[in-house]
């Protein structure tokens, strides 16, 4: 019988998850992301532009996209400045994202807080996440790197273009896999990339070893999705900062619904026809939802695909330098999925 899912992350026996060690031994530089962040995010003529990212800023975000950076960079013994100005753009970008995704998917919580589109209005969180747009590329101007400016601008356009993609596949019971997986490569996985690579290049890596962190952060930004994606049917909200249940109120067609669609019966089918395809929910519907994926196994089916994504990232990491760097980097892989162990 398929196993479900658990209720909670599973907890690092030491009290100590990779990405607290991690985030320590990156602390020193992190303090100077976040510094950069409140200086650049503020306005002298516009006050509701640091309001409104002030609340998402600092609502307990992982940041873990501008540690990618920054340890993509000590990973080499990078010592200047640049990769943290680098850092808060890759966090700038994805906050931007963040802000004009809560307003196309009409969400009411992120990272369990009210959103910026509830607590302002729709019209301040684009503006404001085109403000933080702005910012970001005036941030990865900085450096003077062509190259890096260039991987930073078409991660920004692939985000947009997955976001673009998902929203015409949503409510689509057709989506296929390629699709959903092109889907995540836009809308995270191109970040998580962008991020490890950029990192390596102001530090200038082996052009082998930029290869190898930039497809460590697409197969790690894949995993994670994924991963984010069986949360939400299987987590608990208080801990993961969202609604459980809240991809399937907005008929997403993430992994583990497009596997239950495929093993579906024609009585199954027509649930969720009636419940994605025309929006037709009603009370027992996401515990119906739950109890089809598991009785074909698409949470699990879900969770293998995820953890055969962390493998790749692993793999990755092969050619780089070894050290504490790198064996953090090597375990965040494995936490990103041991959530759903």
């Amino acid at each position: 019988m398929p196993r479900s899912l658990p209720s909670a992350p599973v907890e690092v026996e030491s009290g100590e998850s990779p990405y607290d060690r991690l985030r320590a031994a990156l602390a020193g530089d992190m303090a100077r992301v976040d510094a950069t962040i409140r200086e650049r995010m503020a306005s002298r003529h516009a006050p509701r532009i640091p309001e409104v990212t002030a609340h998402l800023v600092e609502a307990g975000g992982k940041r873990l996209r501008p540690m990618l950076t920054l340890a993509a960079a000590r990973l080499f013994g990078y010592e200047g400045e640049d990769h943290v100005r680098l850092a808060a753009t890759v966090e700038f970008i994805h906050t931007a994202t963040l802000l004009h995704d809560d307003v196309v998917d009409e969400s009411a919580r992120r990272r369990g807080r009210p959103t910026a589109n509830l607590l302002w209005d729709n019209k301040s969180s684009v503006l404001v996440g085109d403000y933080l747009f702005a910012r970001a590329f005036q941030l990865m101007v900085e450096p003077g790197s062509m190259r890096i400016l260039g991987v930073l601008a078409d991660a920004a356009a692939t985000i947009a273009e997955g976001e673009v993609l998902q929203l015409t596949a949503a409510a689509r019971l057709s989506t296929s896999e390629d699709v959903y997986l092109q889907v995540v490569r836009g809308k995270t996985a191109a970040l998580f990339a962008a991020a490890t690579e950029v990192g390596a290049l102001i530090a200038g890596a082996p052009e082998a070893q930029v290869t190898a962190l930039r497809d460590y952060g697409d197969a790690l930004g894949i995993s994670f999705q994924i991963a984010d994606d069986l949360l939400d049917y299987g987590g608990v909200g208080a801990r993961i900062g969202k609604n459980v249940g809240d991809d399937f109120r907005e008929r997403k067609m993430s992994l583990p619904v497009i596997r239950a669609v495929a093993a579906a019966d024609a009585e199954e089918r027509a649930f969720w026809t009636r419940a994605i395809e025309k929006g037709d929910q009603g009370p027992g519907d996401l515990e119906q939802a739950l109890a089809l994926m598991d009785r074909h196994g698409a949470l699990e089916d879900a969770r293998k695909t995820a953890m055969s994504f962390s493998e790749r990232a692993r793999a990755a990491l092969a050619p780089l330098p070894d050290g504490p760097m790198k064996r953090d980097l090597d375990d965040l892989a494995d936490y990103v999925v041991a959530r759903l162990s």
